[in-house]
């Protein structure tokens, strides 16, 4: 089982119950993350590569099966398109160059490809750390064509899982009712660029007018958002008109208008689909909503009655909703239906254990394409490539003199990325914002563990402790977030420090894409 750019303990936690189950049944764990985090510390191995190098290595993967013949050729012909242009893009990303390029040694990518080959069924678990760079699109597609390479996807326990959040088939029309648009474009706002669209540049706005009033809910933008410096420029803007639908007063409420008491999930009706299960889940409230709190849904439902809307689908009850959401003529919806679903609590989307292993992949072409059609229609690249990281040693050598460490900043273990941080029996558990840095690292800057250090670039700086420990690969700091700024050290987070370009595919955050230094404080 390999676990790629996943910490399972902290953000999967029923998943790693089964890794630990396969572990003691004699499966080999592989952990491959930049930081020696919970996870990789209880898997047989770990492969402690730079940040945003992930599609290098499994490249070097590929270029081992094929030199070495670890290829189901049947998968291969029947079930995927473009073999032979990945295996001549794969051929020019040998083991030493690979090792060059990670940081890592080459006979760790040739075992790794030969355990990955020959210790059958091979799982890969990936998650979104190693999406969070540049080339993160890019990495996930280089990882997907390794389990088409080896036929992975024949066995029930063989492939690939990043989210199972596809699966469910949730009836998006019906809820989002593109209808009543009447042939209009709504304008879209990348949340990851959230600062630099409230701050006016016409790039992030996307072709529109300057935003003049903003309606927050499920979310703390002034916190997540990354280069939170200028998120909160533009939050602090006195002529934005800011509403938020809260539970608590978060980062973000405190620059709001309004706040409006929103309902917790034990208090309002739902349902759920999930990254991680096939299972849709009834959301049925435990009490009724206390003091003036309301629902999300509830809230748009007066807001559209105060502004005129008299379509009827503004009326629809929650539980009209939630009966809506489901797409009862999909395949995957056998049996599933509200009210058994309301009644039961959960109902199982059928899905079989090996959903690849005769194709039928959500592919123009129903295979496995290592040369993707829809890629060259859009003028890019077909093909799984690295792509190097907007900042690092290699990409930007005349940065990295200045600020030579690459940070990471994955969740802290008792927090669910911001959510929570504002209950203080877990802050009690967390400790204080910690960076960990390699030995190595910390001594060339007179940092030992306890202190108070800044950690600093061009876009701001963080204060927080210091924690020196081998968990952290030389080169390479991890600042565990997400702290809310106000309960930091000097009122900002981690996110002071990131910035605000986009992957290259899917135009995602750049979280771990991120150079930086550290000097005590």
């Amino acid at each position: 089982i390999v676990i790629w750019g996943s910490n399972s303990i902290t953000s999967n936690l029923h998943f790693w119950t089964y890794a630990q189950r396969a572990k003691r049944n004699g499966a080999k764990l592989v952990c491959i993350d930049p930081w020696r985090s919970d996870t990789a510390s209880k898997c047989h191995e770990h492969i402690a590569l730079l940040p945003g190098t992930d599609a290098a290595l499994a490249l070097g993967v590929m270029h081992e099966l094929i030199v070495q013949g670890w290829l189901d050729h049947d998968y291969i012909a029947r079930y995927t398109v473009g073999y032979s242009a990945l295996e001549a893009r794969a051929l020019q990303y040998p083991p030493e160059r690979v090792a060059a390029l990670c940081g890592i040694p080459a006979q760790q990518v040739r075992d790794l490809a030969r355990d990955y080959a020959t210790l059958t069924p091979a799982a890969i678990r990936m998650n979104y750390g190693l999406q969070r760079v540049r080339g993160g699109g890019n990495a996930v597609r280089a990882i997907a064509c390794l389990p088409a390479l080896t036929g992975a996807w024949r066995h029930a326990a063989g492939g690939v899982l990043l989210s199972t959040s596809g699966v469910h088939p949730v009836a998006s029309a019906a809820l989002q009712r593109p209808d009543l648009l009447a042939g209009r474009t709504p304008r879209t706002i990348n949340m990851s660029t959230i600062g630099a669209a409230l701050c006016g540049e016409p790039d992030a706005l996307a072709g529109g007018p300057p935003i003049e009033a903003l309606v927050v809910y499920n979310s703390n933008p002034v916190a997540v958002a990354p280069q939170s410096r200028q998120v909160v420029q533009g939050f602090a803007r006195d002529d934005l008109f800011t509403v938020v639908l809260e539970h608590f007063l978060t980062d973000t409420a405190d620059h709001a208008d309004y706040v409006l008491p929103a309902t917790t999930q034990l208090e309002h009706l739902d349902v759920h689909s999930a990254y991680g299960h096939v299972y849709f889940v009834a959301n049925n409230p435990a009490i009724a909503p206390l003091g003036q709190a309301k629902p999300n849904t509830q809230i748009f439902r007066e807001l559209a009655a105060r502004m005129g809307y008299t379509e009827p689908c503004f009326a629809d009850s929650d539980e009209q909703l939630a009966a809506q959401a489901i797409d009862s003529t999909h395949p995957r919806a056998a049996g599933i239906s509200w009210a058994t679903l309301r009644t039961q609590g959960w109902q199982r989307c059928a899905v079989p254990d090996a959903p690849f292993a005769q194709g039928g992949f959500a592919t123009p072409s129903g295979k496995c394409e290592f040369a993707s059609s829809l890629l060259a229609q859009q003028g890019l690249d077909p093909l799984p490539d690295f792509v190097p990281p907007y900042e690092s040693v290699h990409s930007t050598p005349e940065l990295a003199q200045r600020y030579p460490l690459a940070m990471i900043s994955p969740p802290a273990r008792n927090f669910l990325n911001s959510s929570f941080v504002n209950v203080k029996s877990l802050r009690d558990m967390e400790g204080e914002p910690l960076l960990q840095l390699h030995p190595r690292d910390a001594l060339a800057r007179g940092v030992k563990t306890g202190e108070v250090v800044r950690v600093f670039n061009d876009r701001g700086e963080y204060f927080c402790k210091a924690d020196v420990t081998d968990r952290a690969r030389p080169g390479v700091v991890v600042g565990l977030g997400i702290w809310w700024r106000k309960l930091g050290l000097a009122g900002t987070n981690v996110n002071e420090l990131t910035h605000q370009r986009l992957t290259d595919l899917g135009r995602a955050p750049c979280f771990y894409d991120c150079l930086v230094d550290v000097a005590r404080a």
